[in-house]
């Protein structure tokens, strides 16, 4: 039951990142080379940054679960992990999109980033 929650998570990432590119590229004003200050504006950037976090680390979290099933991990690393990428692919995006709202959320990204690597760090350690 747990795995499958797991792998719901992962895969809706990809769902997520299909509705953001609808919600931040093909707004109907999206042709307009002023919409959201334009296309290097900070805020645009951030904008196809959370887009592509979505797939990015959907596809990290896809990744990781195939290498539980390849590598012999401990269940303590798997745990801390899995639940690293969890935080990272709803924080990464949340973060990105916050912060091209409202400049100041961009000093929350250390949060995404630090989950991203309390997911890498122990499968890596892991496999050794």
């Amino acid at each position: 039951m747990k795995w499958m929650f797991l792998n719901y998570i992962r895969w809706s990432a990809g769902g997520d990142g299909d509705g953001g590119a609808f919600w931040c590229c093909d707004w109907p004003l999206f042709h307009r080379d002023d919409w959201q200050g334009g296309y290097n504006s900070f805020r645009r950037r951030l904008m196809r940054l959370g887009h592509i976090a979505f797939f990015g680390l959907g596809i990290l979290n896809l990744l990781f679960a195939f290498t539980t099933k390849t590598i012999q991990l401990s269940p303590l690393y798997i745990e801390i992990a899995s639940a690293g990428f969890i935080v990272a692919v709803i924080a990464m995006p949340l973060c990105c999109f916050l912060a091209a709202w409202r400049k100041p959320f961009r000093h929350l990204f250390p949060i995404p980033v630090i989950a991203v690597l309390a997911g890498i760090v122990p499968t890596v350690m892991g496999g050794l």
